[in-house]
């Protein structure tokens, strides 16, 4: 099963890099970028090397390409054997991917940050860039660059967009941006199931209190699950005739999602 909730970690709180690994989330990004001042930036890059454990390999959120410590990063972090792989944030480019790739271990792979226009027009590209494994919408930043105010309808073709263009390159399914709420799971929740809805399959964590939220928003609920099994056992009742499930035609897309469903309980 892919992964659903990828909880980031602050590079310089090394205090919680333990508890990050506890916390239920399906994977753990250790983040070198936004969680640490420019000063601390060596530091904290070696704190994260000591902590990468090849038994429980993690990701590990680099610098982007044009900072000053992006070379450094990818040299040191990609060929480690504890890193599964690296988020490239504002990726862009396909040259960005394989300067990290250049440095990397034969099972590392790639989660491309979509966050601003430029990575967004160049989609496909990164899509198709190797070891890609599926790409990230970075929602805070990329509202930032196109002076996007809200993350609800404003950002609906976007999602779209990056769904269609992964599936196409037979990518994973995407990562959602993150809620900044932390006090408030229902409406976590109903964010998730929002970027559920669009074909999402996974969402940005910064806190373990969204962990469970985002879990429940990507399981399917104990009324879809009945449903699929009345669709199931209708059709299999029918012997190939026409039948309907709560007054609704049953026909093979419907069928194929019903058994979606009941596999991925």
């Amino acid at each position: 099963m892919s992964e659903r909730s990828y909880l980031f970690v602050p590079g310089n709180r090394s205090e919680r890099f333990e508890k990050a690994r506890a916390s239920g989330a399906d994977a753990v990004i250790f983040d070198l970028e936004d969680a640490v001042q420019p000063q601390e930036k060596s530091s904290v890059l070696d704190a994260v090397l000591g902590h990468m454990d090849a038994a429980r390999p993690a990701f590990v959120r680099i610098n982007a390409a044009d900072t000053e410590w992006f070379a450094n990063d990818a040299a040191a972090i990609a060929n480690h054997p504890g890193v599964a792989g690296i988020v490239l944030p504002k990726a862009e480019t396909c040259e960005q991917i394989e300067t990290v790739l250049a440095h990397a271990h034969p099972s590392l792979t790639i989660l491309p940050i979509v966050e601003t226009a430029r990575g967004f027009a160049n989609l496909t590209l990164l899509c198709g860039a190797p070891r890609v494994r599926r790409i990230v919408f970075g929602t805070l930043d990329f509202q930032i660059d196109l002076n996007v105010e809200g993350d609800g309808e404003e950002l609906d073709m976007f999602r779209s967009q990056i769904v269609l263009a992964s599936r196409l390159a037979g990518l994973a399914m995407p990562v959602d941006g993150v809620s900044t709420l932390l006090d408030d799971p229902v409406t976590i929740e109903a964010e998730a199931r929002r970027g559920r809805r669009f074909g999402f399959g996974a969402k940005l964590c910064i806190h373990p209190k969204q962990i469970d939220a985002v879990h429940r928003a990507y399981a399917w609920t104990a009324a879809e699950l009945a449903w699929a099994g009345r669709v199931l056992e209708a059709v299999e009742a029918s012997g190939g005739a026409a039948v309907a499930v709560d007054g609704k035609m049953v026909d093979m897309p419907v069928i194929l999602k019903a058994r979606r469903m009941v596999g991925a309980r």
